[in-house]
């Protein structure tokens, strides 16, 4: 049995009448037939939002009526990117020592769960070496040398591997590392980190610590891009669980653990579904 071929566009600009319209007349004109639209529209700011999915006249063209497309949107004051189902994302993990959402992306990728392809597991440490090679995955380690310059080398070296693999996202998995500004400029690829709190609060370091020292009723988890601002990216997908005055530190660490594997997998899912639209310092996420 073969699957669907379709194409999925994501859209956003000024709004103006009878946007709908014209895209749905777009991919009529084109010989495709809509399987699912959705649109938002931000009433503060008066911006267009939308999520449209089709199956193309010809899927041997895809790349073709994709281009058109686009060029069709930008003469409507929109910005779109189009997607393919055939397209097998390249990523890459970046992990440190703690290993939960590693271990539970790999079993969901190799479960079939994500169109896309690991290309690179990539560390500051060796702990996670074994296990990479038990799935059958590349590991690379680069070592962070003390000082700036340290820090430098490294990112440099990952920069090269990423360039070379035609790595396509990164997910920070865990990775206990800063992603300096220079690095992510130079990748001009989309970054998503998970961070062990309900952002923005207690972000930064030990935020289970912090959560702790408050008293908090509530912790969570936060999957986001990563931006030059330490934790403070467009956030894709948070969830929380219920704690209490009997819970210690190692409670919350380990509720949160569970949360932080479901939260980042599934803002990969989204991502790699074309969920996502990115505006300001906000997302727009069509379920």
């Amino acid at each position: 049995m073969s699957l669907l071929v379709t194409l999925t566009a994501l859209l956003s600009g000024p709004d103006q009448p009878g946007l709908v319209a014209r895209v749905s007349g777009k991919i009529f004109e084109q010989g495709g037939n809509i399987l699912h639209a959705d649109q938002h529209r931000d009433m503060e700011e008066g911006v267009f939002f939308q999520r449209i999915e089709w199956e193309p006249r010809n899927p041997q063209t895809l790349q073709e009526e994709s281009d058109s497309f686009v060029v069709f949107a930008k003469a409507l004051g929109m910005t779109a990117r189009v997607s393919s189902s055939v397209h097998r994302t390249r990523v890459a993990l970046f992990v440190s020592k703690e290993d939960h959402c590693f271990h539970d992306l790999v079993l969901r990728w190799k479960a079939g769960e994500y169109i896309a392809d690991l290309v690179a597991i990539i560390s500051n440490h060796e702990i996670i070496a074994q296990a990479a090679h038990s799935y059958g995955l590349p590991f690379y380690y680069f070592p962070f040398e003390s000082g700036i310059q340290g820090k430098q080398k490294a990112e440099a070296l990952q920069l090269k591997l990423l360039k070379s693999l035609n790595v396509e996202l990164v997910v920070l998995a865990r990775y206990m590392q800063v992603l300096s500004a220079d690095f992510l400029n130079f990748l001009g690829k989309p970054v998503i980190n998970i961070h062990h709190s309900f952002l923005p609060a207690f972000a930064g370091g030990k935020p289970y610590h912090q959560a702790h020292e408050r008293g908090v009723k509530l912790i969570g988890a936060t999957a986001h891009y990563a931006t030059e601002q330490l934790d403070e990216g467009p956030i894709i997908q948070q969830d929380v669980v219920r704690v209490t005055h009997r819970h210690g530190v190692p409670d919350l660490v380990r509720k949160g653990r569970d949360l932080e594997k479901t939260v980042l997998a599934q803002a990969i899912r989204w991502h790699l579904e074309s969920r996502v639209l990115v505006y300001g310092h906000k997302t727009v996420v069509f379920d």
